[in-house]
């Protein structure tokens, strides 16, 4: 409601929408919309010669172009060259813990599974089979429209996984490339001091072992957030690691499994959406099952401060929350 009504007082009551151009004749917004255009339309161009934006999705371009801003942008707020206040600036001495909600991840889980058992139990069966036969049909012909089939199941109380299987047969399921850019985030730090310090003590870990420092960096749970992991990704790879990635939504186990068949030093897990403290704890156990409990698994991402001696107590050797540099973290 905040939002939509941000926008009507900026309709209804600024005036703006009275102006073909309110900022018309503005050197400043003219140069920097031109700019935003020009920038816009070689991205555009560049789509079109992969053969569109699907091809494009296949090929990874748009990820990868995120991703390389993404890198940019994080060198520069830890070099300081862009200021986020309260973060690399204008910090305060001592930050007061915050009030945050604790949810109960197991208790959610359980909560969710008995509405799904309840939704089967009291929605007509054979009306959504018949809706979700339809769907795939309409998927494997080419004929009808898939998102009214989606809707018109929905009502019938088929879940979104039941729809997304139905399409899946016909479609199969999208598995996204795990790659990593390289370059970006070192070039920002190309001649500094305390980075080159870091790759000196890289090469001499590497003379030591024999081989560079190796991290998976992995995604657990449903946290569909990997801007962070990527950047960690990269940086740790411009610095001189060796880096592997988890798919998105991997399981804890998975995850271990990975970690073993690629025989790493360490896990770095990437936490956005408040399952650390399962994820990570499960992590450590299924590293210690497969007799890997030399790996030492390190967390970063969105940590309130207060979960720190539960992650530690549970085996994390390194926690890295908002606003870390990441030539600290290395």
């Amino acid at each position: 409601r905040i939002a939509r009504n941000t926008q009507i007082i900026l309709q209804e009551e600024t005036g703006i929408p009275q102006v073909a151009d309110p900022w018309g004749g503005s050197y400043m917004m003219e140069s920097l919309t031109q700019q935003i255009a020009d920038r816009a339309w070689e991205l555009i161009e560049e789509i079109e010669e992969k053969g569109g934006m699907a091809s494009a999705i296949e090929h990874g371009i748009p990820k990868m172009r995120i991703e390389e801003s993404a890198a940019k942008k994080q060198a520069r707020i830890d070099r300081g060259e862009d200021v986020i206040v309260g973060v690399n600036k204008y910090q305060l001495d001592h930050e007061d813990d915050l009030d945050i909600l604790e949810v109960d991840n197991v208790a959610v889980r359980e909560s969710q599974i008995k509405r799904l058992e309840s939704i089967r139990t009291n929605r007509d069966s054979d009306a959504v089979k018949a809706a979700l036969t339809a769907l795939t049909e309409a998927a494997k012909t080419g004929e009808g429209n898939l998102l009214e089939l989606s809707v018109n199941a929905a009502r019938l109380r088929a879940t979104v996984g039941e729809i997304s299987d139905a399409l899946e047969e016909i479609y199969g399921r999208f598995q996204a490339e795990s790659r990593t850019i390289s370059g970006v985030y070192g070039a920002s730090y190309e001649g500094d001091e305390d980075w080159q310090a870091i790759q000196s003590d890289i090469e001499a870990f590497e003379k030591a072992q024999g081989r560079r420092p190796r991290m998976l960096v992995c995604k657990m749970g449903q946290d569909g957030h990997d801007r962070g992991a990527k950047i960690i990704a990269t940086s740790f790879a411009d610095a001189g690691f060796d880096i592997d990635l988890s798919p998105m939504f991997s399981t804890p186990e998975e995850v271990a499994k990975q970690a073993v068949e690629n025989d790493v030093h360490a896990v770095g897990v990437s936490s956005q959406a408040a399952g650390h403290k399962t994820l990570v704890p499960e992590l450590i156990q299924a590293l210690k099952n497969q007799g890997a409990d030399d790996i030492i698994v390190i967390a970063g991402g969105v940590i309130p401060k207060q979960d720190y001696d539960t992650l530690y107590q549970a085996g994390v050797k390194g926690i890295f929350g908002p606003g870390t540099k990441v030539p600290y973290s290395v």
